[in-house]
């Protein structure tokens, strides 16, 4: 008896010796792995951050177990556009990314970036997050670091001065440079001094990602200005909210995918992303002219109250509006108005309406002149048409960025791309009218923008691999954000993994802030590629 029992613990010593230890086990999924492969069924184990096992697991012991129940399960998804660099230290738990399906976010768009990315990074680490954050070196940022707001070309010691902000940059952990070619002082830059910049960060393996100069009547000589810097770089580019803007140009997308594609033929690296709505958002200063906003505040104010000058403004402003065919400026909403929150959710011919003004195109630009004089505003335009939008979204490269921020629920009227941009996709575009299939959406979302960017461990569900992980069920996943309440999370998504910590767990936050800085490929190099 003595030796039977002294066998049977032999037995189960062995047994429970052989068994695999993990953190967290996800049984029973169907797994869209970010490749673009179909889906199969799966079980994936987690350890220390990492995914360190997929397929059928037997044998095993976990810290906690979920049953995925045949939901999908994928990669964590990667917004490539991004503008987080305030809100996020606000609301370190990035509610609305997590809630709609995103772990990692590229940020620094738009040519505008923190000042010190070393310190932006050290912050991000220091206040944890809730999402991983990556960012680009913003072109607007290190011109007025060097040459203010000035309307002119650089000196050649100054181009050599932005040019070693870019390269501190990279070292610092930049994934590449970013361009707002409509922002001031970008705007006033030359294709020459963006060239120069773009080789900076080439040095150090960085791509180049372009707001370009113009997304409506001459998107297409935009377009080919980005392609231009990318060659003469030798980088590859990337088209922010690819998007044909203005009445005048729908339909017109054909045409500007048409360069993208004829570049990629010819063997340039260029890739696109969208966000899947009708209407953008940016400044109200984008609707003056660029000569009347160069200089500081108070510069454009003088030119403001200078009754030649503003009447120059207005006319130029008018033209532009007749250009793309609008009567008024009903298309522009307001997202936030600091000087008067009444403002709020209106369209200007609204405020008009409100302030006892006739709603016509001249007094309207009257209005915004006025707002411009008090700070500004974040604005809506309504100013894309949908089959461009579907067109735009069936192209194979063009990758999902919601061009948001980390917003404060129930502060101003945001743009609903902030909340509810993957979830769109997956619910409207993906499965209710089936312009792309879902292992489709998941590789855009996932390993291509991975690629990209150079994120090497992230994007895929694969062995060794980062354990940023979603779980949704495809059936359920929705928008929920509109313009009328943009405040809204998306629904459908249960359980969210970021370096292998549950961020959701059955659909709510848990506020766990396992997010952390991703860096560039020149990070702490010492001296520039091949040399």
């Amino acid at each position: 008896m003595k030796y039977l029992a002294f066998i049977l613990l032999m037995a189960a010593s062995l047994t429970c010796s052989s068994q695999q230890q993990y953190d967290l086990v996800i049984l029973n999924g169907r797994i869209i792995d970010g490749a673009g492969n179909s889906w199969y069924y799966g079980d994936i184990a987690v350890r220390g951050g990492k995914i360190v096992a997929v397929g059928k697991l037997n044998n095993y012991k976990a810290t906690r177990t979920i049953d995925a129940q045949k939901m999908i399960v994928a990669p964590g998804f990667i917004d490539v556009h991004a503008h987080i660099e305030g809100g996020i230290f606000n609301r370190p738990t990035a509610d609305n990314y997590i809630y709609d399906g995103v772990t990692t976010v590229i940020t620094g768009n738009c040519g505008g970036s923190a000042p010190s990315l070393k310190n932006f990074f050290n912050r991000i680490d220091s206040v944890h997050t809730s999402i991983n954050v990556a960012s680009l070196v913003g072109h607007n940022t290190v011109r007025e670091a060097v040459m203010n707001r000035d309307n002119r070309q650089p000196t050649p010691e100054e181009q050599r001065k932005m040019d070693a902000l870019v390269e501190q940059a990279m070292k610092d952990g930049a994934a590449g440079l970013s361009t707002g070619l409509i922002y001031i002082p970008g705007t006033f830059a030359n294709t020459a001094e963006v060239v120069s910049l773009a080789k900076a960060a080439g040095k150090y393996n960085g791509i180049y990602a372009s707001h370009i100069r113009n997304e409506e009547g001459k998107a297409v000589e935009a377009i080919n200005e980005a392609i231009e810097v990318g060659k003469e770089a030798n980088v590859p580019v990337q088209i922010s909210h690819f998007k044909i803007g203005g009445r005048a140009n729908w339909g017109k997308s054909n045409i500007t995918l048409a360069v993208v594609e004829k570049a990629r033929e010819d063997g340039w690296d260029v890739t696109i992303d969208q966000y899947p709505y009708t209407a953008s958002s940016t400044n109200l200063g984008v609707r003056l002219p660029d000569w009347a906003l160069a200089g500081d505040q108070d510069s454009v104010v003088a030119r403001l109250h200078d009754p030649a000058t503003r009447a120059q403004i207005k006319k130029e402003m008018l033209e532009q509006l007749d250009k793309y065919k609008y009567k008024n400026y009903s298309y522009a909403v307001v997202a936030n108005y600091p000087a008067d929150s009444t403002f709020n959710g209106k369209s200007i011919t609204d405020i008009n309406k409100q302030l006892g003004r006739r709603s016509k195109a001249p007094y309207e630009a009257e209005t915004i002149m006025d707002m411009i004089e008090k700070g500004g505003a974040q604005m809506v335009y309504h100013g894309m048409n949908e089959t461009d939008v579907r067109y735009i979204m069936k192209y194979p490269f063009c990758m999902a960025g919601a061009d948001g921020g980390v917003h404060i629920p129930g502060k101003g009227m945001p743009h609903p791309r902030s909340y509810g941009t993957n979830a769109r996709i997956l619910g409207k575009y993906v499965r209710d009218e089936k312009i792309i299939s879902l292992e489709e959406a998941i590789r855009r979302m996932t390993s291509l923008a991975a690629q990209k960017f150079q994120l090497k461990d992230r994007g895929l569900i694969r062995e060794g691999m980062a354990a940023d992980i979603v779980v949704f069920d495809e059936k359920a996943v929705n928008d929920k954000a509109t313009f009328e309440q943009p405040h809204q999370y998306s629904v459908g998504f249960k359980y969210i993994l970021v370096n292998g910590q549950l961020v959701l767990d059955n659909g709510q936050h848990t506020g766990i802030r396992s997010g952390h800085a991703l860096f560039g490929p020149g990070k702490d190099t010492l001296s520039p590629a091949g040399q």
